[in-house]
C-alpha cells in the first residue's frame, strides 16, 4: 500500500518489490556471520536453560582449581577418571581463554550496531515528525484538502488523536468532580513544580 493513500482508496495488485539495499546488504552480513559461526571449532548452540545453566555453574569454577584439579590427575593416576585427561582439562581452558575475547568483540559489535539501528530509527523518525509539523501547518490553507487527509493519516498512526482524545476525557472529568465538589481522583496532566 503507498503511505499516502487513504485505507479507503483501492490499489491495483503489484509485484513484490526487491529488496532495499540495506536489506540485502543486512542479509549478505548475515551469511558471512553464519560462515564465522561455522568456522569456529566446537561452536555449541545449548539444547536447553537447563543445560545452559548446569554449564554455567562448572564454568564459574576458578581456574587455578582447574589447574590444580589436573595436577592431581596427572601426579595421582588413582583419581583419574575416563573423562579425566589432564591435558585435555588444560586444552578446555585454553580454548576458553583463547576465544573469550571473541565472544566479547560479538557481544559489544551487537551493541554498536543496536545503536546504529537506534540512530537510523531516531533519524527516520526526527525527520518524520518534521514533515508531520510542517504539514499540519500547510494543511490549514484552504486548497490544501487532500494534504488533510495525509495530516489524518499520521495523526492515526501515531496515536495522537486517541491521546488527545483521552487527555480531554480526563479533564472533563476533573472539571466535573471539581464543580461537584469533590476532590478528583488523579490530576489528568502531570502537575509542574
Amino acid at each position: 500500500m503507498n503511505p499516502l493513500t487513504t485505507p479507503n482508496t483501492k490499489e491495483a495488485a503489484s509485484p513484490p518489490a526487491e529488496p532495499s539495499v540495506h536489506t540485502t546488504a543486512a542479509q549478505a552480513r548475515i551469511q558471512e556471520l553464519r560462515a564465522m559461526r561455522d568456522a569456529i571449532p566446537e561452536f555449541r548452540i545449548p539444547d536447553s536453560k537447563t543445560e545452559a545453566r548446569r554449564i554455567v555453574a562448572n564454568a564459574s569454577v576458578p581456574p587455578e582449581f582447574v589447574e590444580l584439579a589436573a595436577t592431581a590427575i596427572t601426579l595421582s593416576p588413582d583419581i583419574r577418571r575416563e573423562t579425566s585427561d589432564p591435558n585435555r582439562v588444560r586444552d578446555r581452558m585454553d580454548y576458553a581463554d583463547a576465544y573469550s575475547p571473541l565472544a566479547d568483540e560479538f557481544e559489544a559489535s551487537a551493541k554498536f550496531l543496536r545503536h546504529s539501528i537506534r540512530v537510523a530509527r531516531g533519524e527516520a523518525g526526527g525527520d518524520a515528525l518534521a514533515t508531520y509539523a510542517l504539514a499540519k501547518h500547510v494543511a490549514r490553507r484552504p486548497e490544501q484538502g487532500e494534504l488533510k487527509v495525509h495530516v489524518r493519516d499520521m495523526e492515526r498512526a501515531l496515536g495522537v488523536r486517541a491521546r488527545l482524545a483521552k487527555g480531554r476525557a480526563a479533564r472533563k472529568k476533573a472539571e466535573a468532580a471539581k464543580k461537584d465538589g469533590q476532590e478528583p481522583l488523579a490530576s489528568p496532566l502531570p502537575e509542574q513544580q
